[in-house]
């Protein structure tokens, strides 16, 4: 390999590493579709990844050995960009093109836009809010209060990133924002249950899926990444919570007293599951082709869950469906040959607790330990149980791809 040649599998490789993490990527995949992409290149690469670092080494057949450390921030999951992504990578592991044109290809690829425009990325928000309000049970104004809410918390999101804030003030900012419109639509306006609607009007900000991605990286053994993540996210939690807190603790005279939301009628909840799928692809950013298959996964590991959780409970009812989700993204990405986390990341999202450790610091908050206590509990149990159905899956149909 000459060393023009060698210099841009270096530069790729560092620069594909630096992408896949910022568009969501866990790191047992990263370091194994890195390093299988490195030896088809004569390079025999070591990659070492954490939500915050990533630590390349690069070894020549020649013995030359170069590491890299880099300090990198995780950003929003991008089906889109990842799909492209896995596509150059393969176009590479292949031979199919020049390293010199791929490198280019990637700084297109993290450049061009998103696929979705602002305003369409804060409606599929607000409709995501409004299924989950539906799901747990809310009433028809409770689940329009949570719509609005989550298209507010969404418009923060969109003006933290254009305004590069600082870093972990969006969740606090966004619990204070969800907490006071919901007592004063209650106080005002509507009597409705203002934790209710609060928590479906953040369950976008609330990171479930981090909680089993970093669970998951634990199981697999990448301990240091999954440590971190889990803090990360565990933090990330308080954070959003603290900004609830606060407001229920200086609005508490406005607060109504809150009765007991009646569930809503049976009909809403399939059709909330039909539509929730559909915004949660685009708040991952998944082009159209890809709907389908993510509302069919999507579907299929909820009625799973559903079936089951009556009869034996939620913990195996989570096992199964992530179990469902996992067999038929896998059987998915064998078929098409793309990456299975197109249909898995938002399927997952609608089976993953994160509500839970919401309802855990709010019980804690309001001195009811023990329910605090079995929320926390649970929440942890139910992660697990849909990391052990996603471990399982792989076992039963591996994916052609790594991603």
């Amino acid at each position: 390999m000459s060393s023009k040649t060698k210099s841009s599998a270096q530069k790729f490789l560092i620069e594909a590493a630096m992408k896949l993490h910022k568009y969501g990527t866990p790191s047992h995949r990263l370091e194994r579709v890195l390093s299988k992409v490195a030896e088809s290149l004569g390079i025999h690469g070591e990659f070492f990844y954490t939500p915050t670092a990533l630590v390349i080494s690069l070894t020549e057949p020649s013995g030359d050995e170069m590491t890299v450390v880099r300090r990198v921030t995780a950003g929003a999951f991008d089906v889109d960009k990842l799909i492209r992504f896995d596509q150059l990578l393969g176009q590479v592991e292949g031979g199919e093109i020049v390293l010199g044109k791929a490198i280019n290809q990637l700084a297109e690829i993290d450049n061009a836009s998103h696929l979705y425009s602002q305003p369409v990325y804060a409606v599929a928000c607000s409709v995501a809010c409004m299924c989950v309000a539906v799901f747990f049970g809310g009433s028809m104004a409770e689940v329009c209060i949570a719509g609005v809410i989550g298209a507010v918390v969404a418009g923060l999101e969109l003006l933290h990133e254009r305004q590069q804030w600082e870093h972990g003030l969006l969740e606090p900012l966004a619990g204070v924002v969800a907490a006071i419109g919901s007592i004063l639509v209650a106080r005002y306006l509507f009597p409705i249950d203002d934790r209710l609607t609060t928590l479906a009007g953040l369950i976008v900000l609330i990171p479930g899926l981090r909680l089993t991605v970093a669970l998951t990286e634990l199981a697999v053994g990448h301990l240091s990444a999954g440590t971190a993540r889990l803090a990360g996210a565990m933090v990330c939690l308080a954070t959003l919570f603290v900004g609830v807190a606060l407001v229920w603790r200086m609005a508490r005279v406005l607060r109504p007293v809150i009765e007991l939301p009646s569930d809503s009628a049976n009909h809403w909840r399939w059709i909330a599951l039909a539509v929730a799928p559909i915004a949660f692809a685009i708040v991952f950013r998944a082009g159209y082709k890809q709907w389908p298959i993510i509302a069919m996964v999507s579907i299929l590991g909820v009625v799973v869950s559903w079936a089951i959780e009556p009869k034996l409970g939620v913990e195996v009812a989570s096992f199964f469906g992530a179990l469902a989700i996992g067999c038929s993204s896998n059987l998915y990405a064998r078929v098409r040959n793309v990456p299975a986390m197109v249909p898995q990341t938002p399927g997952m999202l609608i089976l993953v607790p994160g509500s839970l450790g919401y309802r855990s610091f709010s019980a804690l908050l309001e001195q009811h330990t023990v329910q605090g206590v079995q929320y926390g509990f649970t929440m942890i149990l139910i992660a697990v149980s849909l990391v052990g159905g996603l471990l399982v899956s792989n076992a039963i149909v591996s994916p052609r791809r790594i991603l």
